[in-house]
């Protein structure tokens, strides 16, 4: 998809063989990735951002997971709940995200690398890797986060099946607040009842 600045279409052209990449290691983080991408685009078009605020979360949302090329075989492709030592490898993925999107030293690079650090923080504070809180948070990472966690119940995995749609409302009802912003929360109610990424499941 082309964007409208040229310095963000720069990015997204020579990041390219990134995703082909992270495709060929994990295609469902692959397949998940441009779902999220789409969700955090819907929402934060209903959010007032600026169109370069648009552009950075659209390649901070496509590459949100691209750090786990750098976790082992073992850890990501687990089929089962991760340990808690494992638990802490998974979580530098984040950290990893935010090198290999900086290191192409594109223009755009550096504000879509620290998007992505930041889309575990959760509004509590609770989150990773800095524990940022609120709106110390920025927009476009707490976007990635809800569409994050909304497609990551739809989908089937090892370790889980396909969440309804109403459970998984009802799961990030509960969530919002502590993981999750109460205010794009709100907004993300009405933009996912017409979302083409809605969870088939009623």
């Amino acid at each position: 998809m082309e964007l409208a600045d040229p310095t963000f279409n720069a990015l997204r052209r020579y990041t390219k063989a990134l995703a082909v990449a992270l495709g060929y290691r994990d295609l469902l983080t692959r397949l998940h990735s441009d779902r999220v991408q789409g969700i955090s685009e819907e929402l934060g078009a209903c959010c007032g951002l600026s169109k370069e605020e648009m552009n950075a979360l659209g390649i901070a949302a496509s590459f949100h997971d691209i750090g786990k090329i750098g976790i082992p075989d073992q850890i990501l492709l687990k089929p089962s709940k991760l340990d808690a030592a494992e638990w802490e490898t998974m979580k530098t993925h984040s950290e990893i995200g935010e090198t290999i999107i900086a290191a192409t030293e594109l223009e755009g690079s550096r504000q879509a690398a620290h998007l992505i650090r930041h889309h575990h923080e959760h509004f509590d504070g609770a989150g990773y890797p800095d524990g940022l809180a609120g709106t110390g948070i920025p927009i476009c990472s707490r976007i990635i986060a809800i569409a994050d966690s909304y497609d990551a119940m739809a989908v089937t995995r090892a370790y889980h099946g396909a969440r309804t749609h109403g459970q998984i409302m009802a799961i990030l009802h509960r969530e919002t607040g502590g993981k999750l912003d109460p205010e794009l929360m709100r907004v993300f109610c009405e933009v996912v009842e017409f979302s083409k990424f809605k969870a088939v499941k009623a």
